[in-house]
């Protein structure tokens, strides 16, 4: 039981698209509303993109650079903090902390896009130049 559920891991972590499709078809089923849907499934995959953009930076560039990923999401909350109390007035912890969750999601996603396309061109590259 503990190698499937590492396994399973492994696979969210390798390709977060996955969970995110399972966690989406699972919520629509569920809820019946895409847009509810979506957002339940932005949510529950953020962290397999975290993980994942993590992962790939170790794996193209042989380097553990963790802390920095912290400190971005530390930037992100700032910056969330920020623009909620220019728009609101006030803080509404719940609300910034939703806020905070779905731009570490943007964030991240955008930056496992950039990082798999590194890794597959330089992957192609030394094949055909090995």
């Amino acid at each position: 039981m503990p190698n499937f559920v590492s396994s399973l891991a492994a696979i969210f972590i390798t390709l977060p698209f996955i969970g995110y499709v399972i966690f989406f078809i699972s919520a629509k089923q569920f809820t019946r509303n895409h847009k509810r849907s979506v957002q339940f499934a932005m949510d529950m995959s953020t962290l397999f993109f975290v993980l994942s953009v993590h992962y790939l930076i170790v794996t193209i560039w042989d380097i553990h650079i963790f802390w920095v990923i912290m400190l971005i999401m530390i930037a992100n909350a700032f910056v969330v903090v920020l623009v909620h109390y220019q728009v609101k007035g006030e803080i509404i912890f719940q609300k910034v902390l939703k806020g905070f969750w779905r731009v570490n999601f943007a964030f991240f996603f955008c930056a496992y896009l950039l990082l798999f396309s590194i890794g597959f061109f330089t992957r192609i590259t030394r094949i055909f130049t090995a």
